[in-house]
Protein backbone atom coordinates (compact mmCIF):
# COMPACT_ATOMS: atom_id res chain seq x y z
CA UNK A 1 0.00 0.00 0.00
CA UNK A 2 1.46 3.38 -0.79
CA UNK A 3 1.13 6.32 1.28
CA UNK A 4 0.52 9.79 -0.12
CA UNK A 5 2.47 13.15 0.58
CA UNK A 6 -0.12 14.46 2.38
CA UNK A 7 -0.66 11.35 5.13
CA UNK A 8 3.15 11.49 5.23
CA UNK A 9 2.99 15.48 6.68
CA UNK A 10 0.09 14.52 8.81
CA UNK A 11 1.95 11.61 10.48
CA UNK A 12 5.03 13.95 10.96
CA UNK A 13 3.89 16.85 12.01
CA UNK A 14 1.68 15.25 14.81
CA UNK A 15 5.14 13.44 15.88
CA UNK A 16 7.08 16.26 16.05
CA UNK A 17 4.07 18.50 18.43
CA UNK A 18 3.87 15.31 20.04
CA UNK A 19 7.98 15.59 20.86
CA UNK A 20 7.63 18.91 21.72
CA UNK A 21 4.85 18.43 24.16
CA UNK A 22 6.75 16.06 25.87
CA UNK A 23 10.27 18.46 25.95
CA UNK A 24 8.29 21.23 27.45
CA UNK A 25 8.65 21.16 31.78
CA UNK A 26 4.79 20.69 32.88
CA UNK A 27 4.30 23.66 35.82
CA UNK A 28 2.50 23.41 38.53
CA UNK A 29 -0.29 26.09 38.47
CA UNK A 30 -0.36 28.62 41.47
CA UNK A 31 -3.03 28.48 44.33
CA UNK A 32 -5.55 30.94 43.26
CA UNK A 33 -5.88 32.07 47.20
CA UNK A 34 -7.92 35.42 46.92
CA UNK A 35 -6.32 36.56 50.17
CA UNK A 36 -7.46 39.42 51.51
CA UNK A 37 -6.73 39.71 54.89
CA UNK A 38 -4.26 42.85 55.37
CA UNK A 39 -1.38 43.31 57.55
CA UNK A 40 -2.61 45.85 60.18
CA UNK A 41 -2.95 44.79 64.00
CA UNK A 42 -6.00 42.91 65.23
CA UNK A 43 -7.64 42.33 68.41
CA UNK A 44 -10.18 40.46 70.13
CA UNK A 45 -13.67 42.38 71.51
CA UNK A 46 -11.94 42.22 75.22
CA UNK A 47 -9.08 43.02 77.17
CA UNK A 48 -8.93 41.87 80.31
CA UNK A 49 -7.39 37.89 81.36
CA UNK A 50 -9.81 35.33 81.90
CA UNK A 51 -9.15 33.74 84.99
CA UNK A 52 -8.54 30.02 84.98
CA UNK A 53 -7.31 30.21 81.20
CA UNK A 54 -3.91 29.11 80.27
CA UNK A 55 -2.11 28.57 77.18
CA UNK A 56 -1.50 24.52 76.92
CA UNK A 57 -0.13 23.94 73.79
CA UNK A 58 1.75 25.54 70.45
CA UNK A 59 1.35 24.36 67.13
CA UNK A 60 2.35 25.00 63.28
CA UNK A 61 0.88 24.19 60.12
CA UNK A 62 1.55 24.01 56.56
CA UNK A 63 -0.91 25.39 53.95
CA UNK A 64 -1.50 25.79 50.29
CA UNK A 65 -1.89 29.43 50.83
CA UNK A 66 -0.90 30.16 54.59
CA UNK A 67 1.17 28.94 57.39
CA UNK A 68 -1.01 28.58 60.60
CA UNK A 69 -0.22 28.95 64.68
CA UNK A 70 -2.40 27.41 67.03
CA UNK A 71 -2.78 27.96 70.39
CA UNK A 72 -4.77 25.70 72.76
CA UNK A 73 -6.31 27.57 75.41
CA UNK A 74 -7.41 25.61 78.32
CA UNK A 75 -10.02 25.84 81.17
CA UNK A 76 -12.13 28.46 78.98
CA UNK A 77 -15.34 28.18 76.74
CA UNK A 78 -14.81 31.42 74.79
CA UNK A 79 -11.85 33.95 74.55
CA UNK A 80 -11.93 37.12 73.46
CA UNK A 81 -8.72 38.45 75.38
CA UNK A 82 -6.18 38.57 72.07
CA UNK A 83 -4.08 40.67 69.44
CA UNK A 84 -1.56 40.02 66.93
CA UNK A 85 0.23 43.14 65.34
CA UNK A 86 3.32 43.64 63.67
CA UNK A 87 6.44 45.02 65.40
CA UNK A 88 10.07 46.75 64.92
CA UNK A 89 11.13 43.65 67.54
CA UNK A 90 9.06 41.59 69.96
CA UNK A 91 10.67 42.10 73.81
CA UNK A 92 10.11 39.46 76.86
CA UNK A 93 6.97 39.63 79.08
CA UNK A 94 7.26 41.58 81.90
CA UNK A 95 11.59 42.44 81.62
CA UNK A 96 11.13 44.26 78.16
CA UNK A 97 14.65 42.80 76.70
CA UNK A 98 14.27 42.06 72.70
CA UNK A 99 13.61 38.60 71.89
CA UNK A 100 16.22 38.05 68.37
CA UNK A 101 14.11 36.32 66.14
CA UNK A 102 14.72 35.33 62.78
CA UNK A 103 12.28 36.67 59.84
CA UNK A 104 12.07 39.71 57.78
CA UNK A 105 9.02 40.64 59.93
CA UNK A 106 8.10 39.82 63.16
CA UNK A 107 4.44 39.31 65.18
CA UNK A 108 3.53 39.62 68.84
CA UNK A 109 0.86 37.57 69.60
CA UNK A 110 -1.09 37.87 73.23
CA UNK A 111 -3.89 36.09 74.52
CA UNK A 112 -5.63 36.65 77.45
CA UNK A 113 -4.51 33.79 79.63
CA UNK A 114 -1.68 32.56 81.53
CA UNK A 115 1.33 30.41 80.03
CA UNK A 116 0.83 26.39 80.72
CA UNK A 117 3.99 25.53 78.65
CA UNK A 118 7.93 25.73 78.81
CA UNK A 119 9.05 28.64 77.63
CA UNK A 120 11.63 28.24 74.77
CA UNK A 121 13.25 30.55 71.67
CA UNK A 122 12.12 27.28 69.38
CA UNK A 123 8.06 26.59 70.72
CA UNK A 124 7.65 24.84 67.46
CA UNK A 125 9.97 23.39 65.04
CA UNK A 126 9.43 25.48 61.42
CA UNK A 127 12.10 24.98 59.40
CA UNK A 128 10.66 24.30 55.88
CA UNK A 129 7.58 26.80 56.33
CA UNK A 130 7.15 29.05 53.41
CA UNK A 131 6.61 31.92 55.41
CA UNK A 132 6.90 31.09 59.69
CA UNK A 133 10.60 31.29 60.50
CA UNK A 134 10.52 30.75 64.36
CA UNK A 135 8.12 30.80 66.80
CA UNK A 136 9.40 31.83 70.13
CA UNK A 137 8.25 32.39 73.44
CA UNK A 138 7.82 35.90 75.03
CA UNK A 139 6.71 35.56 78.55
CA UNK A 140 3.94 35.37 80.58
CA UNK A 141 2.84 38.58 83.02
CA UNK A 142 -0.59 39.20 84.88
CA UNK A 143 -2.27 36.68 82.70
CA UNK A 144 -1.72 37.46 79.63
CA UNK A 145 1.08 35.22 77.53
CA UNK A 146 2.80 36.42 74.38
CA UNK A 147 4.47 34.20 71.76
CA UNK A 148 6.81 36.26 69.10
CA UNK A 149 6.44 35.35 65.52
CA UNK A 150 9.22 35.86 63.02
CA UNK A 151 8.17 35.45 59.61
CA UNK A 152 9.60 36.14 56.29
CA UNK A 153 8.10 39.51 55.40
CA UNK A 154 5.62 41.42 56.41
CA UNK A 155 2.47 39.94 55.09
CA UNK A 156 -1.07 39.50 55.31
CA UNK A 157 -2.55 37.45 58.53
CA UNK A 158 -5.68 36.97 59.97
CA UNK A 159 -6.79 35.77 63.68
CA UNK A 160 -9.55 33.24 64.30
CA UNK A 161 -10.92 31.68 67.36
CA UNK A 162 -12.36 28.24 67.43
CA UNK A 163 -14.29 26.69 70.17
CA UNK A 164 -15.69 23.03 70.58
CA UNK A 165 -12.50 21.69 70.83
CA UNK A 166 -13.51 18.03 70.06
CA UNK A 167 -12.50 15.64 73.31
CA UNK A 168 -12.89 18.61 75.16
CA UNK A 169 -15.74 20.29 77.03
CA UNK A 170 -13.92 23.79 78.18
CA UNK A 171 -11.12 24.69 75.68
CA UNK A 172 -10.80 27.45 72.66
CA UNK A 173 -7.92 27.73 69.83
CA UNK A 174 -6.65 30.68 68.89
CA UNK A 175 -5.37 30.47 64.95
CA UNK A 176 -3.09 33.14 63.43
CA UNK A 177 -2.46 32.29 59.58
CA UNK A 178 -0.13 34.03 57.54
CA UNK A 179 -0.16 34.25 54.14
CA UNK A 180 2.54 32.94 52.10
CA UNK A 181 2.19 35.90 49.04
CA UNK A 182 0.24 39.46 49.18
Amino acid sequence: MLRSPLRLLILAMTAALAALALSVPAQAAAPSCGITWGSLAKAGPTSSPVPGAAVGAVRAGRHECYDRLVLDVRGVRSLGTWRAEYVSSVTQDPSGRTIALRGGAYLHISVGAAQGYRSSSELVPVTGFTTFRQVASAGSFEGVTSIGLGVRARLPFRVLTVTGIPGSSNGVRVVVDVAHAW
